[in-house]
């Protein structure tokens, strides 16, 4: 047996271990991270050198859960875990953002970051785990890594700041924070929220990052018990005598072609400016002694992108120049209509600038809910989806169309944590929203959020609130002496920046986010700034939106299916769904609708026109009445005896008319008046203390006679 070591904290009430020595003694290095009994483990593997014209740093975050952490068989067919699910694309995402701008710049080895779920307790969720396993296994690796980082869930709960929640805490919380930082920094968020204020989500990181200090100190201690030295990192820069060449040469031109409002106008003149410094460097520097370019495609690549990113900067923070043309916090050109599409029960069209969604909205029962499986515990349904596609045309581009891929997955689970937040809880349709990107340039989730919403009043959802999405982004000089935020950015801002800060909400608070950093950490001051601007911005679109549609419709779209819901006694259940399940299955059969039945009683009925479902839920009605004495029916004849017959006046429920009741006047013999099968009319004169019910044919017949009479 290996020789482990345990070194563990006590995080806001609960014991944190993180194990090393025991698992995966060939990786760089290798973690288990626990709390309670739920254990994530971690390890990490980097190659000696970058691979051959690699012109990126090739980082790679895997998640799995195991289904066996939890004592259960996988389902399905084959009896292993198969590809990823949503959720652990999602974990995989989660560990990924905070980690990576903490590698130098310049370093392009090879980093696998490989997490799985191997012990689960169903009380406590395995995501921060997995983001603290990572920072572990980095932290006591020799891979150049610039943390430690912690990561905490916090709730809110009547008031009260709650450190990472169980299951069950989260279900009450107004609040779901993933927050992750180095210290004294922030560094990474994501979540939902019902609506809460900037100032308490403020509040909310602060008090989550006096865990994640903790966590950090753990991790640093651990490496120095292991008597690993501090490390020791630097960025490695850019050739600076090939970065002059080509600054001196195109970068006064570059600087231009940057503020070219345009995109694929911009795009043309910067390529056409990267074409001819890349000869220009051949030119100058020519070939090795092995006959290769010393500035070759891929070297070159890495020059212009220093060049391009320092040239956006300066052009704002320098010449007070947005790439096109815009002031520090102004939005671009909003425009948006509804009900574009005939035969979906909800759609708009939404336009940010360049950036345009299609969103669609469909209704439906609850068996259309998507079930989910998840080993850690949790809800078992979900009720509103969101999902959100990019596909190649709406860059302008040519690519392969596959399947949905891990930044389509997080960005449509942004949108779809923002919105379900106004979805009313007792909405009795499951709700599936897409949203189609049709063009991008920048901040196409935040797009999807405000296109959505839109939909969602237009196929008459009664949501809560408007919600509308908007990105905050940051420029910085190289020494960090000059900070400047700026609101609703394009690609390119995105790509030459230091922050995505993404921000859903309504007018009275935020209701989902995410932040994707490359600076390492961010000041509470900017943190603060950054949520007011994001604030402003959204006002102004929702002062927008509510133009075109000021509320959610009144009327469902004429496509949509119906919903009525009834209530019956509990214990009339079982005869609603008849022996093995006879009786609703004859009432869906024959009327074509839907029905489901809640363990309460409540009964929806879904149905696609008034008639159909006037009939059901005469029928479902019809089950659970109870025989009113003084009432008059129409029933079936079921069975004859010499002293009367049994009428079936509601579905299961009979009572006797005797001979006496059968008429008027004296008859020789049931039958004479009556055969099984037959329809007859009959009043309820009585229900006994045993709940049997008596019944009269010549009472009702004289009430018909009188009525009919006038």
């Amino acid at each position: 047996m290996q020789n482990s070591q345990k070194f563990s904290a006590e995080i806001a009430g609960q014991t944190m271990t993180i194990e090393t020595g025991l698992l995966a003694q060939q990786a760089a290095g290798a973690v288990t991270v626990s709390v309670g009994d739920t254990t994530v483990f971690c390890a990490v593997t980097c190659t000696d050198k970058p691979r051959e014209g690699i012109d990126f740093f090739p980082l790679q975050c895997e998640y799995r859960e195991k289904f066996y952490a939890a004592g259960r068989f996988p389902g399905g067919f084959f009896k292993r875990e198969q590809r990823p699910s949503e959720k652990e694309t999602l974990i995989a995402r989660m560990c990924d953002r905070p980690i990576r701008p903490l590698f130098p710049d310049g370093y392009y080895n090879d980093v696998q970051v490989n997490s799985m779920l191997v012990s689960c307790d169903g009380k406590h969720e395995a995501d921060i785990l997995a983001v603290n396993a990572a920072s572990a296994a980095l932290h006591l690796s020799d891979v150049p890594f610039m943390g430690p980082i912690g990561c905490v869930r916090i709730g809110r709960i009547n008031g009260e700041w709650v450190i990472n929640p169980s299951h069950d805490e989260r279900a009450q919380s107004d609040l779901d924070l993933l927050y992750a930082g180095l210290r004294g920094k922030f560094l990474m968020m994501e979540g939902s929220a019902k609506e809460i204020s900037e100032a308490d989500f403020l509040a909310a990181m602060k008090r989550a990052h006096e865990e994640v200090e903790k966590i950090i100190d753990l991790q640093i201690e651990m490496r120095r018990a292991l008597g690993k030295p501090d490390k020791e990192i630097a960025d490695i820069p850019e050739d600076p005598e090939k970065m002059n060449f080509i600054r001196d040469l195109g970068g006064a031109r570059l600087a231009d072609a940057l503020i070219i409002p345009g995109k694929l106008e911009r795009q043309a003149a910067v390529d056409a400016i990267r074409a001819e410094l890349l000869a220009a460097c051949q030119e100058k520097y020519g070939k090795d002694e092995a006959g290769y370019w010393v500035i070759d495609d891929v070297k070159f690549v890495h020059l212009f992108d220093a060049l391009e990113i320092e040239t956006v900067r300066a052009n704002f923070l320098e010449r007070g120049k947005r790439i096109d043309g815009r002031a520090q916090h102004e939005i671009r050109p909003l425009a948006a209509q509804v009900g574009v599409l005939s035969r979906t029960h909800g759609s708009a069209v939404f336009n940010r600038g360049e950036t345009q969604n299609l969103a669609t909205v469909t209704l439906g029962t609850t068996k259309d809910a998507q079930d989910l499986d998840s080993v850690t515990g949790g809800p078992k349904q979900k009720k509103f989806i969101l999902h959100y596609n990019f596909p190649p045309y709406c860059t302008g581009e040519v690519g392969r169309v596959g399947t949905t891929g891990r930044r389509e997955i997080g960005h449509g689970a942004l949108a779809e944590r923002s919105l379900a937040e106004v979805i009313p809880a007792d909405y009795p349709y499951s709700v599936r929203v897409v949203s189609e990107i049709m063009g991008s340039n920048g901040s196409s989730s935040m797009a999807s959020i405000c296109g959505g919403c839109l939909a969602l009043m237009d196929a008459g959802v009664p949501i809560t609130a408007p919600v509308a999405g908007i990105s905050v982004g940051l420029f910085t000089t190289p020494d960090l002496s000059k900070k400047v935020l700026v609101t609703d950015i394009l690609g390119a801002e995105d790509h030459c920046g230091d922050m995505d800060f993404k921000i859903g909400g309504t007018r009275k608070g935020i209701t989902g986010f995410q932040v994707d950093l490359k600076l390492r950490g961010l000041t509470w001051d900017l943190v603060e700034d950054a949520l007011e601007a994001a604030r402003v911005g959204r006002n102004t679109i929702l002062d927008y939106m509510a133009s075109v549609i000021p509320a959610p419709r009144e009327e469902l779209s004429p496509y949509a299916p119906r919903i009525t819901t009834l209530t019956i006694p509990v214990d009339k259940i079982g005869e609603l769904i008849g022996p093995g399940g006879k009786n609703i299955r004859r009432i869906t059969d024959t009327t074509g609708v839907q029905i489901d039945i809640a363990e309460d009683g409540t009964v929806s009925i879904f149905a696609t026109n008034a008639e159909s479902m006037l009939a059901a839920k005469r029928e479902v009605e019809a089950i659970s009445a109870e025989a009113e004495e003084g009432k008059i029916y129409e029933g079936t004849v079921t069975g004859i005896k010499e002293f009367g017959c049994f009428v079936e006046i509601l579905p299961g429920k009979d009572g006797l008319c005797h001979i006496s009741e059968l008429s008027d006047r004296r008859i020789p013999s049931v039958d004479s008046v009556c055969k099984i099968g037959d329809k007859m009319m009959v009043k309820c004169i009585g229900i006994d203390e045993r709940g049997r019910v008596k019944l009269s044919r010549k009472e009702a017949m004289r009430d018909l006679d009188k009525q009919n009479n006038g």
